[in-house]
Order: structure tokens, then sequence, then C-alpha cells
């Protein structure tokens, strides 16, 4: 057995927090049942109370515990894309915690692609709540250290899974509706939740009722300016002073992995002003596309 995996069952089994890895982004999480462990996550956070969290499963056979009834796209994308980045809004089962889904109706719910994780789910046997472990919207944590930087002394214990492989947060569907929504682009291709689902999805409307659905979020201490080119960026960097430019569009899984660490780098080094290019709207390029306009709104003018 994995002694790291021991010390954070037995932390979570005291109402503790631990910082869990994933294929997307480090996790603060607690048990899902325990109502003063979940309160501990948004207090650590200082994410407002109506913002709901992810449950984190084990496996797909899991799902029907959780939702009070499991839609057949929820079915279809389950059985395809779990383990992996896809969270998937159902209606929640009655026994589902007020404080986890901020008071609504709907339950998010996901089963993580890392073998650390994996194996404390499955050891735990219950569902993990659990938002990204840093502060409420900024820049999400990819290594075991951001989270460290971030959250120090709230957290309990933090399991260190090395880097996030896809670097940025899960693909949000929500399956309550009909057709089903896509609320958040993320690890998953929104071209490929098409497919699975036939063409039979739209794109979200309605109230924020899911994470990273706000307009202003992911956002480091830096303005972040936007460009759709590298020509463009050089053209509006020349006019700052000491700006820090990213630019990875050339490999879009390289810019998922590392753009929230180039994030936090320039902060480190005290920038003022990041000029990020823009990658195409594709792929993965949703996903980042979302991120860098979430994360420019921070200092919009």
């Amino acid at each position: 057995m994995n002694g790291d995996v021991d010390r954070a069952l037995e932390v979570l089994r005291s109402g503790g927090l631990v910082a869990i890895p994933t294929e997307t982004v480090y996790g603060l999480a607690g048990d899902a049942t325990n109502e003063a462990a979940v309160r501990r996550i948004f207090a650590a956070k200082g994410r407002p109370a109506d913002h709901p969290l992810i449950v984190h499963i084990a496996s797909a056979a899991q799902l029907s515990d959780w939702a009070d009834e499991v839609p057949s796209a929820a079915e279809r994308l389950a059985s395809t894309c779990w383990p992996g980045p896809l969270t998937l809004l159902v209606p929640k089962a009655r026994h589902v915690l007020p404080v986890v889904t901020g008071g609504r109706s709907t339950v998010g719910i996901r089963v993580p692609a890392h073998p650390l994780t994996e194996e404390l789910l499955t050891r735990f046997g219950g569902g993990l709540a659990a938002p990204s472990a840093n502060r409420f919207g900024m820049v999400s944590p990819t290594t075991a250290q951001h989270v460290r930087d971030d959250l120090g002394d709230a957290v309990d214990f933090v399991l260190d899974g090395g880097p996030c492989p896809i670097g940025v947060e899960s693909t949000i569907i929500d399956c309550s509706v009909t057709p089903p929504q896509i609320l958040r682009p993320g690890g998953i291709p929104s071209e490929q939740i098409v497919e699975l689902l036939d063409g039979n999805i739209a794109e979200a409307s309605g109230p924020s009722r899911a994470s990273g659905m706000l307009a202003s979020h992911y956002a480091p201490n830096a303005r972040v300016l936007l460009a759709e080119d590298r020509a463009e960026a050089l053209q509006l960097a020349a006019d700052l002073d000491h700006p820090e430019l990213i630019d990875r569009t050339a490999d879009l899984v390289d810019y998922a992995q590392h753009l929230y660490s180039d994030l936090r780098a320039a902060d480190a080094r005290g920038a003022g002003t990041i000029v990020a290019v823009l990658p195409p709207p594709a792929g993965l390029g949703h996903a980042i596309r979302d991120r860098l306009m979430k994360a420019a709104a921070h200092r919009a003018d």
C-alpha cells in the first residue's frame, strides 16, 4: 500500500482536507458527506457559499449513488469518458448535502484519471467534494508546490502526484437539461462531446450553475491582455514596460499543460502585464481560450 495514500485516507476519515492530484489540476478534497469538512473547503478557498462543488468518485458504477436519476446522455458520456476530465451535472440524490451543491437541485460528478487519486477514491469508498486547491478566482494549481504556496496550513495533507498532465480543468456538461449543455470547455474537447451525443448538445445558457462559469476566474495578479496572433501580441507588448509574453500556440497540449504554471511564473517575476496569444477555437483551444478570457476579465478596464 502507498503510505501517502494511507495518510490521506486517515485525514479524510477524520474530517480533514487533502489536496489531491488529478489529470487536470490539484483539488482540495473533503468527505462529501461531512458538512463540517465541506464548509472547511469553502473557508480555505474563500469560496462563495452558493458556488457548487464537484464530487469525485471512483467509478461510473457509483454515479447512481449520487444522482436522483441518471439521464441517458450522462450514461453514455460516463461509460465513454471516465476516468477522465469530464464532469457531469445530474439531478442530485436526496442525501447529497445542500452545502455541496450550493443549494441547487443538481450535483456535478466526475471520475478523475490519476493513479494516486484513483487508489484513494477506491479505498475511501465514498465521494470527495473537491474544487481546485487554490484561493477562489485565482490561478489553479498544477503542482503540489502550487497548493502549498496558495493554501499553506489550510490544507491538512498534500498528496503529491507530480505535475498534472492535462493542466486545465474538466469539461462540464449539464445532463439535467434537454438537450445537454456544455457549461465549461475543458480537458475533453467540445467536438468529442458533440460526436458522442450525436450532435444533441447546446452551449450554456442561463445563470452560473457550475464551477468556472463566472465571468472572471483563473486570474493571476498581473493584468492579462489577449492577442489573436503573435504579431498582435508583439504590437501590444511594444507599448508596455517589461511585459511577459505567453505563446504556446504551436502545441496546444503543451499550452494547456503549462498555462497555469506560466501565469504563476509571470507573477513570481513581478510582471505587471501578461500578453497571451489565444489559440484557435478548436480541440483544447476552447478550454485555453476560456481560461485566458476569464483571466483577462480580472483586470478589464
